[in-house]
Order: structure tokens, then C-alpha cells, then sequence
């Protein structure tokens, strides 16, 4: 439970996390002192505040800005989370957005994503999950959004070669700065990740996360992500 209330940063929370780093901790996280608290959200430290890694971080905060003013305009706010999960939260959103709140999700399992996936799933994964051992797969996947630059992709993929765990791991193309897709991986690697996992562009998350196969998820922490993984109950490594 720690963990999550550390981590998962729950929706309540996600607009007013973005606005604290925009206004204060991005200066402040230069400082020595990563430690503090963040008054606003205990038992956070300013080090635990997310990062949005994009492109271009200063667009995605200008959109988010307007999205939060507009919200402020509606008449009501629809959340994809449920009121378990977000308690004392809720509360503290309502102070900011002062309409009728209606916690109606998780979506998901309303609706499968393959019905609205703008990427292309590849179904051979869950064929490769199929002849697996119960538990013994680590899902690995940093959402469509995210990005990183090449060293990044090159010591993740170094971490699994080295930890000799099996894997299934989904790189969205366009993941890499400046990059097609894992072109930016060594041969040789690539052949040593082969021989113990599976590399895909994107697979279907919902099935994959509710596979038997899988007793891991390594995750940008995505709030879509955060809610499939805890309603199925699998273990998240958040980054």
C-alpha cells in the first residue's frame, strides 16, 4: 500500500502533482535538497514528484494548462478512476474544481482497448506468453506517449540482458529520439534479449497484463497503465 500511494500518483492527484512541478520543484530538484517533503502530497519528497519526458515537455505543459482551465469551466467532471482508490483525494480536487464529481472507471473494463487502439497489437505475444512458465514473464512497456534518447533504450535493454530474466517487451516506434524504432540497440545485443524474450512495437495490455504468464510490469507509470495493472494485480516497477 506504501508503495502505492508513493507511486501511482491516482488521478485525483495527477493535475495538481503537474502543477507543483511546473510552478516550484523543477528548480528545486537542481537543489541538495530532494529530500523535503512536498506539503501537498504527503509522504512524498520532492525526488518522488513524476517527470514528463517528451519531445518537447514545455508543449505538453502548455496543453495540460489549458486543459485545467477548461475543466474549471465545465459543469461536471468525469474521472476514469473509482472513489477506493482516491480517498482522502477527492476532497482536495473538489477545492480546486468545485462541480459535481463523478468517479465512474476504470474504463477498461468497460471497454477493450483493441476496440480503440490507434497502434497496431501484435497477437503473437500472447502466443509467446501461452508457453511460458506461470509468473515468470516481466512486461515491459513506456506507454505511447514517452519518449528517450538512445542511451536510455541501450541501458534497458543492457539491464534485461544482464538480469537474465525473460521478458516481453513492447517499443512503440518513434519511442527514440530520431529513431525508426531499436535500430539504436547493437546486434549483439539484440541476439543475447532474443534468446530469452520477445521484442514487439505494441501488444495488446489489457490480455497481456492478465495472462497467467506475467509476474512483472516495468512501466513509465501512465495513469491507464497504473489502473490495468492494479485491477489485475500484477506487480509494477514504476519509472
Amino acid at each position: 500500500m506504501e508503495i502505492c500511494k508513493k507511486w501511482a500518483c491516482p488521478k485525483a492527484r495527477q493535475l495538481d502533482c503537474i502543477r507543483v512541478r511546473r510552478s516550484r520543484a523543477r528548480t528545486r530538484l537542481e537543489d541538495s535538497n530532494t529530500d523535503a517533503p512536498i506539503e501537498e502530497f504527503p509522504p512524498l519528497k520532492i525526488k518522488d514528484l513524476p517527470q514528463i519526458e517528451t519531445s518537447n515537455s514545455e508543449d505538453m505543459f502548455q496543453v495540460i494548462g489549458a486543459m485545467v482551465e477548461q475543466t474549471k469551466k465545465s459543469s461536471a467532471l468525469i474521472l476514469n478512476t473509482f472513489s477506493e482508490l482516491e480517498e482522502p483525494d477527492l476532497p482536495k480536487l473538489h477545492n480546486q474544481f468545485p462541480m459535481p464529481t463523478f468517479t465512474i472507471g476504470p474504463f477498461h473494463k468497460f471497454f477493450s482497448a483493441s476496440t480503440t487502439s490507434l497502434l497496431t497489437q501484435d497477437m503473437n505475444s500472447i502466443s509467446f506468453l501461452d508457453k511460458q512458465e506461470p509468473k515468470s514473464i516481466l512486461y515491459v512497456s513506456f506507454g505511447s506517449v514517452a519518449s528517450m534518447d538512445a542511451q536510455k533504450l541501450q541501458e534497458v535493454a543492457f539491464g534485461l540482458a544482464n538480469s537474465k530474466q525473460p521478458f516481453l517487451w513492447a517499443i512503440c516506434p518513434g519511442l527514440v529520439h530520431g529513431s525508426e524504432w531499436i535500430e539504436t540497440l547493437p546486434n549483439e545485443l539484440l541476439e543475447t534479449n532474443n534468446k530469452r524474450g520477445y521484442v514487439v512495437k505494441w501488444a495488446p495490455q489489457q490480455e497481456v497484463l492478465s495472462h497467467f504468464a506475467i509476474g512483472g510490469f516495468w512501466t513509465h507509470s501512465g495513469w491507464n497503465s497504473t489502473l490495468e495493472s492494479i485491477c489485475e494485480g500484477v506487480l509494477a516497477i514504476k519509472w
